[in-house]
């Protein structure tokens, strides 16, 4: 049965009991296994190390030569653990309604690293682990998320990479995938089109589980044997953007009824003839510049300890773990790294800064103690109001990209600091490395939306924002929406200014035209003054804002030696840059807005920009 990366993102994971120094010093000894893209932490010995690491070079360099990738990347580190059996493997295996399920290898995924956890003791613990490690490469190459029957068959695709002395195989189906399918029967392909993360077809560890994933490998060969990718792409604007019904996208898509989609994926499943495909062995495979260095009980026991701190629900115990690797080994720079980072998770900004202290001074080389850090100040309140406090979080984003450059989080987060010091030409460059890297994150794409509207260039925010309001993170889907209203409000205010610009402009070379004739012209008769009603702009020192008449306020901003009383009409609804929403606790800030004037020292806001 194989593993998903879904499953670690709501299962737990089994405590690692009393992992700690003490229990491991009298145990097989841990090595780490360096190859140029990859660590491997092992007690199954040195030479099963090396062959985990060959492994996954091997299939690095095949799917880079598949997909003419020149630099493939995963978009966070990665560090895999290879047990030397299935009782110690177990400790780690998830569970699903209270039970541990039976697996080969494993998949935890984090935002700042990920793991890949593998039983040395089976037979073949390489076709599970290539599948999630098939996810990873997907991600960090694919721009968008797909439905599950994709994502999950061409994971399965590639996790049955075959390399030999002279030529790589790639496709090929297992015999347990046709059996599989003969013993408990085909879906109907509208249904496997249906099977989202939380569907019981999906989750529960059944029969029905082991179809949905032998059926989508087979249909991604069947799509891949008659050129039929240009036909999918239809299908998943039609489904994703349209938002047609699955029966209707399957029809205008594949030009054939779902009825007559089964029919033609059971002859092709019942033919057995499947392509797979024979490549020359990649020339790149990286097979010298390993290096095995023991670890120490403390070093392996903080691996297995940060594993739990990248698990939903055994922080607290990992802060445990961490805690008793220090007792032991004051010195140790991983404890304090993971223990800086569970406190930065916590929001305790004092015990993490302290804890990240002393990971720098022990290990100044590490890439994550340095983004930590930049997290940290980014945390803190007002980080982006301070400048001193932005050259600072540059400086360690710097540092950590300089020891990892294809860490994605610190481009991401280092171009966003940047924006916000006005260096936006290097800010939009380093935000979009960090998409390059991780095309996939939404994050990131948000954050470059915000960039522009922050540049004014909301022609280039609107087509993000309107593509990520689509998405299936609920939370992403939400800011996207309400921040593409504010988009479309900017846009035709841009719009209008331009117009009144043009206007203006057109005016004055006519009142210039009139004022160089050969005679004095007669007195000009009066009129409405031109600039009554048009959208001006100010720079000042937001003071106060007084929310006594809701949904209306009034910003007290001074600009200049003047004083002004600025209305916002509803602030449930008010255009704001800077800031996710309107506050009433605003005070000492800089401030840009667009207004009308209404009076003496009184405007109506168009729009403010928190700076």
């Amino acid at each position: 049965m194989k593993a998903s990366s879904r499953w670690v993102n709501w299962c737990l994971l089994l405590g690692v009991l009393s992992i700690v120094p003490a229990a491991r010093a009298s145990g097989p000894q841990w090595v780490e296994v360096r190859s140029p893209h990859f660590s491997v932490a092992t007690d199954a010995g040195e030479k099963r190390g090396r062959e985990v690491a060959m492994r996954f070079e091997q299939m690095r360099a095949v799917f880079s030569t598949l997909m003419t990738k020149s630099n493939v990347n995963i978009p966070v580190p990665l560090q895999i653990v290879a047990f030397r059996n299935t009782k110690e493997f177990r400790l780690f295996a998830p569970l699903w309604q209270g039970k541990p399920t039976q697996l080969a290898g494993l998949f935890q995924g984090g935002q700042d690293r990920s793991f890949i956890m593998l039983d040395m003791s089976v037979e073949n613990p390489w076709v599970v682990v290539f599948h999630e490690y098939a996810h990873q490469l997907m991600n960090g190459i694919l721009t968008q998320q797909r439905d599950l029957w994709f994502e999950e068959g061409f994971a399965e695709y590639f996790s049955t990479i075959e390399v030999h002395n002279k030529q790589a195989r790639v496709g090929k189906v297992p015999a347990s995938a046709y059996l599989e399918l003969q013993q408990a029967g085909m879906m109907k392909i509208a249904d496997l089109f249906k099977v989202g993360p939380d569907s019981q077809t999906y989750n529960e560890n059944s029969d029905r589980r082991g179809v949905f994933y032998a059926e989508s490998n087979l249909l991604m060969h069947y799509i891949y044997d008659n050129h039929l990718l240009p036909k999918v792409r239809v299908y998943f604007n039609l489904t994703n953007d349209e938002k047609v019904p699955v029966e209707e996208a399957i029809q205008q898509a594949f030009g054939m009824t779902p009825t007559e989609f089964d029919k033609a994926l059971r002859d092709y499943v019942s033919g057995g003839h499947p392509v797979y495909y024979v490549i020359s062995t990649p020339g790149d495979i990286a097979t010298s510049g390993y290096a095995a260095v023991p670890l120490s009980p403390a070093d392996s026991a903080a691996i297995l300890a940060d594993i739990h701190l990248h698990s939903l629900d055994y922080k607290e115990k990992a802060i445990e773990e961490f805690q008793e690797i220090l007792k032991s080994d004051p010195n140790n720079a991983a404890a304090c790294r993971g223990l800086g980072y569970a406190y930065l998770q916590k929001r305790e900004s004092k015990q993490a800064a302290e804890y990240f202290r002393r990971a720098a001074q022990l290990n100044s080389k590490d890439p994550r103690v340095h983004y930590y850090s930049a997290m940290l100040m980014n945390s803190e309140r007002g980080a982006f109001q301070d400048r001193s406090r932005l050259l600072e979080m540059i400086k360690e984003l710097e540092t950590a990209i300089s020891l990892d450059p294809s860490f994605a989080d610190p481009y991401s987060l280092l171009g966003f600091a940047q924006c916000m010091l006005g260096d936006m030409e290097e800010g939009f460059a380093n935000m979009k490395k960090a998409i390059s890297l991780s095309p996939r994150n939404q994050l990131y794409q948000f954050n470059l939306a915000q960039m522009y509207m922050k540049n004014r260039q909301p022609d280039l925010a609107i087509p993000m924002l309107e593509a990520l309001s689509r998405s299936q993170e609920p939370q992403i889907a939400e800011n996207a929406s309400q921040f593409l209203a504010r988009a479309e409000q900017v846009k035709q205010m841009l719009e209008g200014n331009a117009q009144l610009r043009d206007r203006e402009q057109t005016q004055l070379v006519q009142d210039k035209d009139e004022d160089e004739p050969d005679e004095a012209p007669p007195p000009a008769a009066p009129g409405p003054e031109r600039t009554a009603g048009a959208i001006k702009y100010m720079k000042g020192m937001l003071t106060g804002v007084d929310c006594a008449t809701p949904p209306s306020a009034v910003l007290t901003v001074i600009a200049g030696s003047a004083t002004w009383k600025m209305k916002v009409a509803d602030t449930n609804h008010a255009v704001v840059l800077g800031a996710n929403a309107f506050s009433c606790s605003w005070s000492k800030r800089k401030v840009a807005l667009n207004y009308v004037e209404t009076g003496d020292g009184q405007g109506r806001v168009v729009s403010v920009e928190l700076q």
